[in-house]
């Protein structure tokens, strides 16, 4: 497996909306008869992550209206390294009874993936990722709750899963979506604030004339 891929950029970042969370729950392989499968967790539901600048976690149930969607299993999230595709029926996706969104492949017969067993295997692989868009999502503002010690999003609907992938490396998520979104959020706020500063200064004019 070729470092070189390690510093491809991520495919889902020039897909409109697309965003990526990755966690660290181990993957695990398992020997099925003869067979290898590599089984993971690729998303944590009911659990706040702390995304830098936002808070976020995933409502139970956000997964509901995709399980269906036609998903790849990738390596390191490199659509030239194709694990396992649901719509081949390779690549089998469920919930557990917390809600979390797991995956489960049979290793196929390619090299890379083999290589990856192996890594599974020794523990040198042992993350995972998810790409996604979303449908529906609440925001927590620290204007409005002051015990927030950062603003808090809730994503209560997945519209779209595109990849699960196991990772060598956790990289730092893709927030474009949230980021834009807590932005605007921000840019409502000082607007408000300014036509409020606006309004305020109108009326101790108002009163001046009067005084006058």
């Amino acid at each position: 497996m070729d470092s070189w891929r390690m510093d491809k950029t991520d495919y889902i970042e020039n897909i409109q909306d697309g965003e990526r969370r990755f966690i660290s729950h181990p993957v695990e392989f398992r020997e099925d008869n003869e067979e290898g499968t590599i089984e993971g967790i690729a998303s944590e539901v009911e659990r706040w992550y702390d995304l830098g600048y936002f808070e976020e976690r995933i409502a139970k149930g956000a997964f509901d209206e995709v399980m269906d969607n036609d998903v790849r299993a990738l390596f390191n999230h490199d659509p030239n390294l194709v694990l396992a595709r649901t719509k081949s029926k390779t690549l089998n996706l469920s919930t557990d009874k917390k809600g979390n969104l797991v995956y489960r492949y049979k290793t196929p017969n390619r090299s890379y993936a083999k290589d990856l067993e192996d890594s599974v295997k020794s523990g040198d692989v042992d993350q995972s990722s998810f790409a996604f868009r979303v449908a529906e999502e609440s925001w927590e503002w620290r204007d409005d709750n002051k015990d927030l010690k950062k603003d808090r999003r809730t994503i209560t609907r997945i519209e779209k899963l595109y990849d699960v992938s196991p990772v060598t490396y956790p990289a730092s998520p893709s927030t474009t979506v949230a980021a834009r979104k807590l932005e605007d959020h921000n840019n409502e706020l000082k607007e408000a604030k300014k036509r409020k500063n606006e309004n305020i200064l109108k009326l101790a004019k108002a009163k001046l004339k009067l005084n006058k």
